[in-house]
């Protein structure tokens, strides 16, 4: 005789079944369990019920065990896969500069500390290519626009007598290649694009020295990050292109007259005619209401005995100079992502800065859509990797040939 009272359920292991009639299929006893309301036929005796629970807090166990495993391995292989790749970016860019001499020579003028010029580089997006009706973009571009603005810029500086100025870049120098669409409108490999890109950014810079003291500083953006998550501590944020840009930069100029500052590679304070400028990307945080975020950064400085007396950003690609803050557009000016999926349209600007000793400044945003076609020397060669490449479009060369 079966003692209902000594079976236990194998569903939630409570003890004590009750009889619910016969299995139709099997013609077996069947049991229903008095607290989950489960059925069956095959019942566990109490007596066995202390081996079944160990049995399963060691069957658990064991799957706790493979569950990390398999997350340990995954983070792994992502992790391998992004150092292999850095890598085999670091031998190519080391040999494009050990094949390539980049031009240095710099000059050093007397100092006017009354006003001081800032010229600010944000969202380049190195290494991206658009293809509208209304805006074309890739390197060449990218050289022409900037050659315009450094021309544009150098005409309102001397308007001041100025005779010092800060090239602040804040961030998305390159473009990212994370989403299938932004890696189908690359111009050219990392190496190569890293490569063009501080080729042309030191022409600039040389630009720019011919008439006054040249100071450079940075921060990075989003767009270039290695990682594929945000990294806001100093080692994790600058795993950035943005921030191998800037030292490459230092590195050419380092016997050079031409200062650069170095800092916390997410935000950075410097210090221009005698007010404290912040320069940040706008990707963290900014978000929200922009006047309740600019007013929380400030306050946030002040704990730290900090006055900031301005801030430059940039990120959405729209231009807006205010009285504590300036946000720069791109020089891309519109693409697909922003007509399509964002149902903007916008126009390729930068801006610049006059700071005075007096705690006066100016701000203008430079309009850079259209330009004269020219712009600074660069190896277009390095730049023939994607089809849409205009030089390498207009290349005839044979894919395929068969001979009958």
């Amino acid at each position: 005789m079966i003692d209902q009272k000594k079976l236990v359920c194998p569903n939630c292991y409570h003890i004590g079944l009750a009889k619910k009639g016969k299995c139709a299929k099997t013609g077996k006893q069947r049991y229903g369990c008095i607290k989950c309301g489960s059925r069956t036929i095959y019942p566990i005796w109490d007596a066995d019920i202390d081996i079944v629970r160990e049995n399963v807090r060691l069957s658990k166990q064991k799957q706790k065990a493979q569950d990390n495993n398999r997350i340990y391995n995954k983070a792994f292989r992502e992790h391998a896969r992004i150092e292999n790749a850095i890598e085999e970016y670091t031998k190519e860019l080391k040999t494009l500069f050990e094949n390539n001499k980049l031009n240095k020579s710099t000059n050093k003028f007397s100092v006017n500390d009354k006003a001081c010029g800032v010229l600010q580089l944000s969202d380049i997006h190195f290494n991206e290519i658009v293809e509208l009706e209304n805006n074309r973009y890739d390197f060449s571009v990218a050289s022409e626009r900037i050659r315009t603005f450094v021309n544009k810029a150098k005409r309102y500086f001397k308007t001041a007598n100025i005779t010092n100025i800060v090239v602040a870049m804040t961030g998305d120098m390159m473009n990212s290649d994370r989403r299938l669409d932004e890696l189908l409108n690359q111009a050219t490999n990392r190496a190569n694009a890293t490569f063009l890109a501080v080729d042309i950014l030191q022409q600039a810079i040389l630009d720019l020295n011919e008439d006054f003291n040249v100071t450079v500083a940075s921060i990075i953006g989003n767009e270039g990050r290695a990682n594929p998550e945000m990294g806001w501590s100093k080692i994790i944020a600058s795993d950035n292109y943005d921030y191998t840009i800037f030292q490459c930069l230092r590195y050419l100029f380092r016997d050079s007259c031409i200062k650069f500052i170095q800092g916390n590679p997410s935000e950075l304070v410097i210090n221009v005619a005698g007010q404290n400028l912040l320069m940040l990307h706008g990707h963290g945080s900014l978000r929200g209401k922009l006047e309740s975020a600019v007013n929380q950064i400030i306050g946030r400085y002040s704990l730290k005995g900090i006055a900031i007396d301005y801030m430059i950003f940039g990120h959405v690609h729209s231009a807006r100079i205010g009285d504590g803050y300036a946000r720069s557009s791109s020089l891309v000016g519109s693409n697909d992502y922003a007509e399509k999926a964002l149902n903007l349209s916008g126009r390729a600007s930068q801006n610049c800065y006059i700071f005075y000793d007096d705690g006066n400044r100016d701000g203008i945003k430079i309009d850079l859509q259209n330009t004269d076609g020219v712009g600074y020397n660069i190896d277009k060669s390095l730049e023939a990797y994607n089809a849409k490449s205009a030089t390498k479009a207009k290349e005839k060369k044979t894919i395929f040939e068969i001979v009958i």
